[in-house]
Parts: C-alpha cells; sequence; structure tokens
C-alpha cells in the first residue's frame, strides 16, 4: 500500500514539475507584449559607430521611464550600445532589472521566443532593427525603418495564446 502512494504521489508531483513544458508554453490565458522602442536621440557629432546620447537623449530616456511606470516589465532588453543601453537603463532600473543584451542580427531567435514567451517585455533598438524586430514577430513586413529624426515611436505587439497577435505604434514626443 505504502509503495502504491509512494508512485500515486510521484506521478502527481511530476505533473506539476516539468520545467521543460513550463518555459516553451504559457499557462493559459496569457499574453506575450513586446514594447519596442527606438533609442534616443545619440550624438551625431561624434566620429564613432558607438556614440554616447545627448542631453536631449537622455532627457527622453528618463522619459521612457515614467512613460512606462504603470508597466510591470519582465525584462528589458538593449543591443549592445552606449545610446541603447544608456535608452533602456532608466526604466529597468525603475523597475528593478537590469538590462539584458541581445544580437539585433539574430532577431527573434527561438531562444529570444522562450525566453520572452508569456512575459511583457521592453527591447530598445535603431531606427531599422526596431521595425524589423516588429515584422518577426508579427511573420509579416508591416513596418518600413525609421526616419533617422524619429525617436519617440511605440510599437507594442501582442501575441495572445491562440497565435493571434496586435500592434500599433504610438508617437511619444
Amino acid at each position: 500500500m505504502n509503495s502504491i502512494l509512494i508512485l500515486f504521489s510521484s506521478i502527481v508531483l511530476s505533473l506539476f514539475t516539468n520545467p521543460q513544458k513550463d518555459a516553451i508554453k504559457p499557462t493559459p490565458g496569457t499574453v506575450t507584449t513586446y514594447y519596442l522602442i527606438r533609442h534616443a536621440e545619440k550624438n551625431g557629432n561624434v566620429m564613432t559607430g558607438n556614440p554616447d546620447l545627448t542631453e536631449k537623449g537622455l532627457k527622453r530616456a528618463e522619459n521612457w521611464a515614467k512613460v512606462f511606470k504603470d508597466v510591470d516589465f519582465d525584462a528589458v532588453y538593449s543591443t549592445d550600445f552606449i545610446r541603447t543601453i544608456k535608452t533602456a537603463t532608466p526604466t529597468a532600473k525603475a523597475q528593478n532589472l537590469e538590462v539584458k543584451l541581445y544580437d539585433p542580427k539574430n532577431l527573434y531567435s527561438d531562444d529570444f521566443q522562450k525566453a520572452t514567451n508569456g512575459k511583457t517585455v521592453l527591447v530598445v533598438g535603431h531606427s531599422n532593427t526596431t521595425p524589423k524586430l516588429a515584422n518577426a514577430i508579427l511573420k509579416n513586413k508591416k513596418y518600413q525603418d525609421l526616419d533617422e529624426t524619429e525617436f519617440g515611436a511605440l510599437f507594442i505587439v501582442e501575441i495572445f495564446e491562440d497565435g493571434t497577435q496586435t500592434s500599433k505604434v504610438l508617437y511619444i514626443n
């Protein structure tokens, strides 16, 4: 009798402790939400491939944190550039998160999809990578590259458990 009880308990326990299954598929009713923004204004006078933010850009980065104050992010991602990291940092700090780096050349990889599945994330990119990431998520070329003077576009892409998707672009200036 004891061995049957132990076997039954083990089976029941294994049903609730399959971490691989939980990591791949969100629980019923969950939504994956991506907030995608371009880095804030960069210093265009510096002859480097990795310029810093201008004063206006630093203020915009702080403003993004205020815009997102009511959004409960699970993660904040940035490309490995000074301007994107500094744009992401105020929001990450306000939410007690660290900025995670992603490779813009490997947009929406399987690993990224698994890591963000069922979560709400902020992704800071560039004028070309931000709309491309939205398009990759949507599996549709809906959005064009941003103009080099546009720093206030906010793409919001939602993926529901049944596979349906919504997207919109807001302009925060």
